[in-house]
């Protein structure tokens, strides 16, 4: 009967043993949000600089069309 009571899981009487637990879980939430912003800003610097290559690619390819023209 006890392996249906999930016997893993450990509640504890005391509630001050929750403390660490909470502690690291901010510490990792915050860790976590830090990274997030780090990502996506890193993602976003990428982008314009992707945008900027894509451009530049475009406009070179304009102006050899342009001259192949002439």
């Amino acid at each position: 009967m006890n392996v249906f009571l999930m016997p893993f899981l450990y509640f504890p009487e005391d509630k001050s043993e929750y403390i660490p637990a909470a502690i690291s879980f901010f510490f990792f939430m915050i860790l976590l949000v830090i990274t997030f912003m780090w990502i996506k800003r890193n993602s976003k610097k990428q982008e314009e600089e992707t945008r900027e290559l894509e451009e530049r690619i475009l406009r070179e390819r304009r102006e050899a069309r342009e001259n192949q023209e002439l």
